[in-house]
């Protein structure tokens, strides 16, 4: 039987270092790292799948090594040193067996186990995310401060696919500053929506020759952290710096709705694949999610960490699944029940009575607390009428 981290619903990688499996339906949330052995470069930075059965769950941490965590199993079974360039992973992907990671500096690698060297490709400095094509799983997104959008096909890394071009200067005949945030590919189009810390949301084709935005709005005046499509792919959920989350349409560019309850900056969104349901989580340490269609707060669950990143399952009717103990682990529990009553000393009422005296004696000595008691109380009534 799977062990019960297979029914978690969400994982979040905190700060700290520590993965987080939360089971929304039974509002329990768990730690699967060990506590006394974290430390400081063991942040969780990046996290992705290891495959679509979701029996995996892959960590980028701050240090350069990859974690792997089987849900199946509920521990930790491999550790890579994926080290190479400088910053934090920004992004993390798998593509046939093979690992896909890009650092802060610019540096996006391919890691093949026992097949040809690992493929390298330097796609800017300054990079905020990278993210993979989920219908062209070779090919990626990277984007960052000063870096604009680009499209890589890991085949043939040479040179990007697709390289954005920056809007036109301002009315001031200014240029605009560029620093994309995050992105994510539109299924069953070529087209790519991405966010800004400049307040933009930004879609973009690049099957268009002139390589701009074919969409553009904005929301709020605060830096978006964060996005993620919704199921139907039409619109599309962005977070800021101060915790507040919108929904936008992606065919009119107009705002849908606001999503409320959060005091922080905004980390990592998730929309389910499926059913009208998103994930959030961020610096006020809270897991939550939103129901995309009433705005209602569906779950809240304080996990007592910063929270950076985090993933949300494809499984669907969530309110029908149930973790069961197997019988052989019950027995055990029952067995080791009646060891510890069996092993305890049973007390008679000599030993109560040789500890506590016997009944004349307990007697005696309440009469003369009684006694002592009443004579204080007569001497505090004499003092008081003599004053």
């Amino acid at each position: 039987m799977a062990d019960p981290a297979r029914w978690n619903h969400v994982w979040v990688g905190t700060e700290t270092g520590i993965l987080k499996g939360v089971n929304l339906h039974r509002k329990q949330a768990t730690n699967y790292t060990e506590l006394s052995n974290l430390t400081r470069d063991q942040e969780i930075c990046a996290m992705c799948w290891g495959d679509e059965q979701e029996s995996e769950v892959l960590l980028g941490c701050r240090n350069g090594t990859v974690k792997v965590f089987s849900t199946e199993k509920g521990k930790f079974t491999e550790f890579r040193d994926c080290t190479g360039g400088e910053g934090p992973f920004r992004g993390l992907a798998i593509h046939d067996s093979a690992l896909i990671t890009c650092v802060e500096s610019g540096l996006l690698k391919v890691w093949r186990e026992g097949g040809p060297e690992n493929v390298e490709a330097n796609v800017g400095p300054g990079i905020s995310k990278m993210r993979q094509n989920p219908v062209k799983p070779h090919c990626v997104s990277t984007g960052g401060k000063e870096n604009c959008l680009k499209i890589w096909d890991l085949e043939n890394p040479k040179s990007p696919v697709f390289k954005a071009k920056n809007v036109s200067n301002d009315w001031l005949d200014l240029r605009v500053p560029v620093w994309v945030r995050d992105m994510q590919f539109l299924p069953g189009s070529e087209k790519i929506v991405t966010c800004t810390s400049y307040h933009q949301v930004r879609l973009y084709d690049p099957s268009c020759p002139k390589r701009r935005p074919v969409l553009e709005a904005s929301f709020d005046e605060h830096p978006l952290t964060a996005l993620s499509l919704t199921p139907d792919a039409s619109s599309v959920v962005v977070g800021n710096t101060h915790g507040n989350i919108a929904v936008i349409d992606l065919r009119q560019g107009r705002l849908l709705k606001c999503l409320k309850g959060f005091a922080g900056s905004i980390r990592s969104i998730q929309c389910h694949p499926s059913m009208p349901l998103v994930a959030s989580c961020g610096l006020d340490r809270f897991l939550r999610v939103h129901n995309i269609e009433d705005k209602k707060l569906q779950h809240k669950v304080y996990l007592k960490s910063r929270l950076n990143c985090l993933l949300m399952t494809r499984r669907e009717k969530w309110e029908e699944e149930e973790v069961l103990l197997s019988p052989t682990s019950q027995d055990e529990v029952k067995e080791e029940e009646d060891e510890v009553w069996t092993a305890m000393e049973t007390v008679t009422d000599s030993v109560c009575s040789k500890q506590m005296g016997t009944g004349p004696e307990l007697e005696e000595q309440a009469a003369q607390a009684q006694k002592r008691v009443k004579t204080s109380a007569r001497k505090g009534k004499k003092i008081k009428r003599t004053m």
